[in-house]
């Protein structure tokens, strides 16, 4: 008689109510998504769109990570579409919310050199992104004077 083990906990379940892949129609809040949900062909469709759309998001997030800027929020912000619809998305989501607070909890109690030191670091590595962008692509034009003769007189550039 063979018995299989039992399943780990999956704390994910309460929450989400099943280990399904998308939100069940009853598990949402809006009136026109329960709609579109209720019928499978509608449904599929608006699962398609959802993916494509967050796919988009992602990607292009993705894309801005390495530079200056908003890139991990895009990121974010392209799961969170994928979490509208997808399960798995969601406990993604939940996943990058839990990391990036305990980030943030490490970083405030670490001794003020410390923070300095991950500031430095963070701004060399914005530095050295740039100064690859311009070996690359050159100095845009777009700079005021005295910015492109300081950026021309980088070494490399």
């Amino acid at each position: 008689m063979s018995h299989d083990p039992a399943p780990p906990p999956d704390d994910t379940r309460d929450r989400y109510g099943d280990p399904d892949v998308t939100v069940d129609a009853h598990e949402d809040d809006w009136a026109w998504r329960r709609r579109i949900r209720a019928n499978p062909h509608t449904h599929r469709i608006y699962r398609i769109l959802v993916g494509v759309l967050g796919l988009v998001v992602v990607s292009g997030g993705a894309v801005m990570v390495p530079f200056p800027g908003p890139g991990w929020l895009v990121v974010f912000i392209g799961v969170g579409i994928w979490a509208s619809e997808f399960e798995w998305a969601a406990r993604l989501l939940d996943f990058g919310k839990r990391t990036l607070k305990a980030w943030n909890a490490w970083l405030q109690i670490q001794p003020r050199w410390m923070q300095a030191v991950v500031l430095l670091l963070t701004l060399a590595a914005v530095a050295m992104i740039f100064w690859g962008l311009f070996l690359i692509s050159g100095v845009p034009g777009i700079l005021p004077d005295f910015a492109e003769h300081w950026l021309h007189a980088v070494p490399g550039l």
